[in-house]
């Protein structure tokens, strides 16, 4: 009767510890996807950036240009 009570008691445990790690790997499924869907955002990002920053390069250039037509550069 014993053996059965103690049996029982850790059929109990392992099918709470089993319901834990099913919960945690659906958990860490989730943290997964999240992630992979911030990482594809800060790479649309950096490529905004780039984009940015060639048209400035190309505002700069041209208003050195037209310093330079308008001989109101300093140098």
């Amino acid at each position: 009767m014993m053996s059965a009570d103690i049996d029982s008691l850790v059929l109990e445990h392992l099918r709470h510890i089993r319901a834990r790690v099913d919960q945690t790997a659906a958990d860490v499924d989730i943290i997964k996807a999240r992630l992979t869907s911030l990482e594809s955002q800060v790479a649309s990002v950096h490529a905004d950036m780039a984009i940015i920053h060639l048209r400035i390069d190309r505002v700069d250039n041209r208003l050195e240009h037209i310093d330079r037509r308008l001989e109101l550069s300093n140098s």
